[in-house]
């Protein structure tokens, strides 16, 4: 008989199940927080060195560059080699790439460093995404799992950004420094460099599923094979247009802050406001999911994100664009664990990896050029027509998103 107080067997055999799962989170969230924090301090200091508008948008697209043309290598190294290979290297090329701009910070090293964090997250991402989807038994295990793994990223966003923003603001204080200064960056490219070990930690030991036997054929073959699917072109396209509304909030707020004249930690706050909301909506999203449709799930957010894009030029004030920051969090938030449930519904198993792969360079073909675009636009028209325009196409694309309904 079970005594008080103690766990049930149910309880115990849930426990089992999530433990897993939260070190594959946990380490994401270390991994990801690592290229978070870089995002961050990386413009912000190419713009205190005087860099312009249209600079920053190129070092911000070097972030996805590298994604661009390992998404598929690694998506078919994934689909052979399971979970741990694919972090194990990431973590090595992350942990290098930072440690350049924390021993040099110089434009280069921060291109480099931009070059190294972004294909380590895309790699790892791939790798964590095939596996959990594999381990889920139903559609509702895969909204559940996928609702929880994107708490990783969406946390991340938070931690890394505020973090590095104090640390730009306040880690060179006591040293008898100024606010802003070179320790300030100098700690907050370290603590990039450091964050990818946290991720072995959590990970080294997950248990590896068996791999599925891969068909005949080249990888350009399979390639064709999941674009010939009509539901995964739908769901690209929409991808794609949701993943802009990112890369337009984390180019636009950095930029308009500094015209504004927020310190780093504020800037580091909207952004990590941005981020809250998205962990939020996402720990309540499994206890939803066998209520919830995905394509209803992703249309509404479509609909929700281009109203807040119309009003957000509009906000001039931290708490005001703070605001904004948040809603759009939770519209944008509930997107990846319904898209990745799509993806791995109408994929076969075999292909998994190749599938999210396909879709992660589709999205970072996105930011390398959007980024650049944003940068020019801004620079010609203002950042209130980049807004704008983004909304419009993200409403215009609401119908397409409807077209998943199976």
């Amino acid at each position: 008989m079970t005594g008080a107080g103690a766990p049930s067997r149910a309880d115990q055999k849930r426990w089992h199940h999530l433990w897993p799962l939260a070190k594959l989170i946990l380490g994401h969230v270390c991994l990801h927080a690592s290229m978070a924090a870089l995002r961050l301090a990386a413009p912000l200091y190419a713009l205190r060195q005087g860099q312009s508008a249209l600079a920053v948008g190129g070092l911000l697209s070097l972030f996805a560059l590298t994604q661009v043309f390992l998404s598929i290598p690694a998506g078919r190294y994934a689909d052979r080699h399971g979970l741990r290979r694919p972090i194990g290297w990431a973590v090595v090329v992350a942990c290098l790439g930072a440690s350049s701009a924390a021993l040099l910070p110089n434009m280069v090293t921060l291109c480099i460093a931009a070059l190294c964090l972004g294909g380590a997250t895309g790699v790892s991402g791939i790798a964590l995404q095939r596996h959990v989807g594999r381990v889920a038994r139903d559609a509702t295990e895969l909204k559940q799992a996928f609702s929880l793994l994107s708490i990783g990223p969406a946390l991340s966003n938070f931690l890394g950004p505020v973090a590095a923003g104090l640390l730009i603001d306040y880690a060179s204080v006591p040293l008898g420094g100024v606010p802003g200064d070179a320790i300030g960056f100098r700690a907050a490219f370290l603590l990039s460099a450091l964050l990818p070990l946290c991720t072995w930690f959590w990970i080294r030991h997950a248990k590896e599923l068996p791999v599925s036997k891969l068909p005949q054929g080249s990888t350009r073959e399979q390639v064709l094979q999941v674009l010939r699917m009509a539901a995964m072109r739908r769901l690209l396209l929409v991808n794609w247009l949701l993943s802009s509304c990112w890369d337009v909030h984390t180019f636009v707020v950095p930029v308009l802050g500094h015209e504004r004249h927020f310190s780093a930690s504020v800037i580091g706050t909207i952004l990590g406001a941005f981020a809250v909301a998205a962990v939020a909506v996402r720990v309540v999203l499994p206890t939803l999911a066998d209520r919830l449709r995905e394509w209803v799930v992703i249309t509404c957010a479509m609909l929700g994100t281009a109203l807040l894009f119309a009003l957000y030029p509009f906000m001039h004030s931290p708490w005001t664009m703070g605001l904004c920051s948040v809603l759009l969090g939770v519209t944008l938030g509930t997107v990846q664990p319904m898209m990745m449930s799509t993806l791995h519904q109408v994929t076969p198993e075999h292909l998994h990896g190749q599938a999210i792969a396909v879709r992660l360079m589709a999205i970072n073909l996105s930011s390398v050029c959007m980024p650049m675009l944003f940068g020019s636009a801004g620079a010609l028209v203002g950042v209130s027509v980049v807004f704008w325009t983004v909304g419009a196409l993200v409403a215009a694309g609401a119908h397409t998103a409807w077209r998943l309904r199976p």
